[in-house]
């Protein structure tokens, strides 16, 4: 039973931590910093601090060989261009909505297994697509009967899809198969900074951060959706298994919708409520179909 309380209350704080990325990522767009040089900080700092609890504190090995070079450098861009996507979403559809959508990334990993993976696409996976799209459906007519931005719902949905394939990759490509989910992280976050280095010409475009409270939100974007989140993600997988962490995870919505109310006075109707509980309903519907299947063999 302890471990269990352990697993859950791991994978309640690593959802909850990942839905605090509009938290601190708003308040450096209000201070003039884009969304790339908002990425390049989050990244960097939490490579270095990742590299640091790795090696001196978990004495964790971090060689790699080869040919797992290019498998994590192909994964890393999926991460990377995933977040992207997202803080992008950001400046057009309020962040809670934004965080919503991002999260039909398991109906999305469940239809492409379906189509590369031969997977069957049974009644319950069907069920969810319809759920999920009624719930976008409804939050697209959010704002008292005004529609959200269409762009920022296409860009979050290339976000969730990007996630997807990075997820799918992780379970199905044999070169990254047993490499230890901290290790893979931690390359994954390395390698994904180089997207942000590029997009800004190589660092010459990073814009300067001048002043002490967007320091402190850069670097709780470091820890709180990046590290904290990944090894409590880390830690709640190992103890309750994924399909419980990955339920769990509808929290993280609902983590960005409550600051995105509180903090930033986002609009909360009651048809975004039942939007939102659509595409939570078939999230989770996705990902315990495996364990019902698991239990009638």
């Amino acid at each position: 039973m302890k471990r269990k309380a352990a697993g859950v209350l791991n994978g309640a704080i690593a959802a909850a931590s990942y839905g605090t990325n509009p938290l601190f990522a708003l308040p450096l767009y209000a201070g003039g910093i884009g969304v790339n040089s908002v990425l390049f900080y989050r990244y960097a700092f939490a490579v270095a601090i990742y590299w640091f609890w790795l090696t001196f504190v978990k004495k964790t090995s971090l060689k790699i060989t080869r040919q797992e070079f290019l498998p994590l450098l192909i994964l890393a861009m999926f991460f990377s261009l995933s977040s992207l996507t997202l803080f992008e979403a950001f400046k057009y559809i309020e962040a809670g909505i934004a965080c919503t959508i991002l999260f039909i990334y398991p109906v999305l990993v469940a239809i492409i297994m379906a189509i590369f993976f031969k997977e069957k696409i049974t009644k319950t996976v069907i069920f969810s697509i319809l759920l999920t799209s009624i719930g976008i459906i409804l939050l697209y007519k959010g704002n008292a009967g005004g529609s959200l931005n269409l762009h920022g719902v296409t860009v979050v949905f290339a976000s969730a899809l990007l996630y997807a394939l990075y997820i799918v990759g992780v379970r199905n490509i044999k070169a990254v198969k047993h490499i230890k989910i901290d290790k893979l992280s931690f390359y994954v976050m390395l390698f994904g900074l180089l997207v942000y280095i590029f997009n800004l010409k190589f660092c010459t475009q990073l814009q300067i951060i001048d002043k002490p409270h967007l320091w402190l939100n850069a670097i709780a974007l470091a820890l709180f959706p990046t590290i904290i989140s990944l090894e409590t993600i880390t830690v709640s997988i190992k103890l309750i298994g994924s399909t419980t962490t990955a339920i769990l995870g509808a929290l993280e919505p609902l983590t960005a919708i409550f600051f995105g109310v509180v903090v930033f006075h986002e609009q909360l109707t009651v048809r975004i409520c039942i939007g939102v509980m659509l595409i939570l309903c078939g999230v989770i519907l996705i990902v315990t179909r495996n364990n019902i299947k698991k239990h009638s063999h």
